[in-house]
Parts: structure tokens; sequence; C-alpha cells
């Protein structure tokens, strides 16, 4: 112990330092801990289905239909849902359309699917896919 009566007063003395590396190890196994339980949680324990899509194109029928060509890859068996849109020029919506894609065996499908619309469109795409 430092007989110096500067640590002593101010704080630097052998006990304070011993107290705030206990605290910094206490700290550290706290954060340990949340991080491993986050990533047992979003690597083991998370969702099982993959689910992606893509926009393949778009066709336009005349200026109140638009058919959307798209793609979407799932694993075996699941069930989706699309939502597609139909923009116009200054991207509002101008037609949608929820589609409900029943499960099969394949892992990626295309299909096809005409939306009416409000007004003339300039593009067609999906908005978001989801498991059902």
């Amino acid at each position: 112990m430092s007989t110096d009566p500067i640590e002593a007063r101010y704080g630097r003395s052998p006990r304070r330092q011993r107290r705030g590396r206990v605290l910094a190890i206490v700290a550290a196994a706290g954060v340990t801990a949340v991080v491993v339980a986050w990533v047992v949680w979003v690597g083991l324990l998370g969702p099982d289905a993959s689910l992606g899509s893509r926009d393949l194109g778009y066709a336009l029928i005349g200026d109140d239909a638009i058919e959307v060509r798209y793609e979407v890859t799932v694993d075996a068996g699941k069930p989706v849902s699309c939502a597609l849109q139909a923009l116009n020029d200054t991207f509002a919506i101008v037609g949608w359309k929820v589609v409900a894609i029943p499960a099969s065996d394949e892992g990626t499908r295309q299909f096809r699917e005409t939306l009416r619309t409000s007004e003339p469109a300039v593009t067609g795409l999906i908005y978001r896919c989801w498991l059902t």
C-alpha cells in the first residue's frame, strides 16, 4: 500500500485500482454474454426458411394494364405471397396486387402476373415477398 498522502487523497490507492479492474471484468463478461446470446439466437435459432425474389421485367399491355415478370426462390414446400406494384412516371403507385404462390418442390420459379392500373404505368415490379 502506498503511503503517499496525495495518492491516498485523490483515490489512486491499490484498493481503488482493484475495484476498477473488477468492475471492468464484470462489464466485459456481461457484454460477452449478450453477444454470445445474440449469435446463438440469430445463427442457430433463427428462421430456417430462406426467401429471395428478383424482378425479371415488365411489359406494357395498354394504358390500363401491365404484365410483371418475376422470379421467387424459396425452400421446397414453403408457400409465399408477393405484393406487386405498377408505377407511373412520377413513381406513384398506379397498380397493386398481392399474389399467393402455393408451395412447390421446385426452389426457384418464374411467374407472370397482369396488374390493372388506374393510369398509364412506366414500370412494374415486386414490392415485397413473405412466407405465408
